[in-house]
């Protein structure tokens, strides 16, 4: 491949990438796949050319809240971490943990709650939603293993206020084991309730430096 060949290669990649995540962000978009075809059907590319990894579309994500987000970003995650906390008190007795873009500071509008809850059975979930009288919606979610096997989980979503929230669940061996992260492939990053308390106190914090 010749040099410019490759430099016009890159460049389309990383207009596919900064696509992509401007879909995401627009579109409430967290299915990296998804956005990818989209930004290709957008741009009228190959699905089968040379796609950008999902960490150049979460980086490309990044950058693009920070441009166009400014204060109203860090705003907007301080209010779904808050409303996330909310949905962890209702699952103490799970182990939940805070999973997705809620915690990486990347959601939008459209982004739901991720939690990851663990129970001997997901019925218990679910028993305990209709105990407490919450409306719920299940469904199955799909990921991966450390080691690349695929799995295969209950969810159940239901609204607290006006954001969705989805609570995956996981037996209680899986608390020591996170599955595969879409975006780089390691371990995903998971928050306990004690560790989202933290990040809500140093951004509550790092607000009110900035205004003195």
């Amino acid at each position: 491949m010749g040099r410019k060949t490759h430099e016009r290669a890159e460049n389309l990649r990383r207009e596919l990438a900064q696509t992509a995540a401007r879909i995401m962000a627009e579109q409430g978009i967290s299915d990296f796949l998804m956005a990818k075809q989209k930004a290709a059907q957008r741009l009228g590319v190959s699905e089968q050319g040379n796609l950008p990894r999902n960490a150049e579309i979460q980086a490309a994500l990044q950058d693009y809240q920070r441009l166009f987000g400014g204060g109203r970003q860090g705003d907007l995650i301080g209010r779904l971490r808050r409303e996330a906390r909310k949905a962890m008190a209702l699952f103490a007795a799970f182990e939940p943990r805070l999973v997705g873009q809620v915690l990486a500071g990347t959601a939008s509008d459209h982004s739901a709650i991720e939690l990851h809850v663990f129970a001997d059975t997901a019925e218990q979930v679910a028993l305990h939603l209709l105990a407490n009288e919450v409306p719920y919606e299940v469904s199955e979610w799909r990921g991966r293993t450390r080691r690349g096997d695929a799995l295969s989980q209950a969810s159940y979503t239901f609204m607290a206020g006006d954001v969705p929230v989805e609570a995956v669940v996981f037996p209680l061996k899986g608390l020591r084991e996170a599955p595969s992260c879409p975006v780089d492939g390691r371990p995903m990053a998971r928050a306990s309730q004690r560790e989202l308390d933290a990040l809500i106190t140093s951004a509550t914090s790092g607000a009110e430096s900035e205004a003195t």
